[in-house]
């Protein structure tokens, strides 16, 4: 049954799901990585496209900005069309040294300073982690094929996209943090919750430290070729 926010009909979704933020990325994405793409929702402006990608049915939907847009998503598609896995293709902002501008990061965890990692277990943080088989599969084929400077490591998913708590950022660079962006925490708690699989990884668009990139919308849209590569085979792994 279509939802108050996906109108496609039973079927119509592919169990591999590839999720960026943007509505236009998105779209890109249908129209140069998939065959014989076709549009199969639209609500509120949502492209949701399925076609294949090396003969393997896959679907690609944006999920908006921020751990809530997200979750809302995640969970339709996981509850009500059955999806199995999840790729968030995205881009963060560089926390460690150790990253660069268009350098890509596979998050094996998600720290985060929202009220999704306590909600499902009062009391407790839980520990929000990308599915083992999934980061396997990104990994072997970053590791083997890959351009340019692939990380694997977690990332911190903020709640706020405008902050000044510098302190936070310091903090989470010691302890190993590659990036900072705003979903993958909120995938990785839905796939958690439904029994499915999720994983994200990030393009670096501009570094906190140091101030470099800041990469415009138009490249931001566009320099995705690596992460998309090692995306897609997370999701046939």
């Amino acid at each position: 049954m279509p939802t108050p926010h996906i109108a496609a009909q039973p079927g119509e979704i592919a169990p591999l799901v590839i999720m960026p933020g943007d509505p236009r990325r998105a779209t890109r994405i249908a129209e140069t990585f998939l065959d014989d793409a076709r549009l199969v929702s639209e609500v509120r402006g949502i492209g949701c496209y399925t076609g294949t990608h090396q003969g393997t049915p896959m679907s690609v939907m944006a999920s908006g900005m921020g751990i809530p847009s997200m979750s809302i998503y995640a969970t339709e598609l996981y509850r009500e069309y059955d999806v199995q896995r999840i790729v968030r293709v995205g881009t963060c902002g560089g926390i460690s040294s150790d990253v660069a501008v268009r350098d890509v990061v596979i998050a094996n965890a998600a720290h985060t300073n929202s009220q999704v990692a306590t909600l499902e277990a009062p009391g407790l943080s839980l520990s929000l982690a990308a599915s083992f088989d999934m980061l396997r599969g990104a990994v072997d084929e970053a590791r083997a094929h890959a351009e340019g400077k692939v990380h694997v490591g977690s990332v911190f998913s903020s709640d706020f996209f405008y902050s000044d708590r510098r302190d936070i950022t310091e903090a989470l660079d010691r302890l190993g943090t590659l990036g900072v962006e705003m979903e993958a925490a909120g995938l990785y708690a839905c796939a958690m919750k439904a029994g499915r699989e999720a994983l994200a990884v990030c393009t670096v668009s501009d570094h906190l430290k140091d101030g470099s990139g800041d990469l415009t919308s138009d490249e931001r849209e566009t320099l995705f070729a690596t992460a998309l590569q090692i995306a897609a085979a997370g999701l046939l792994a």
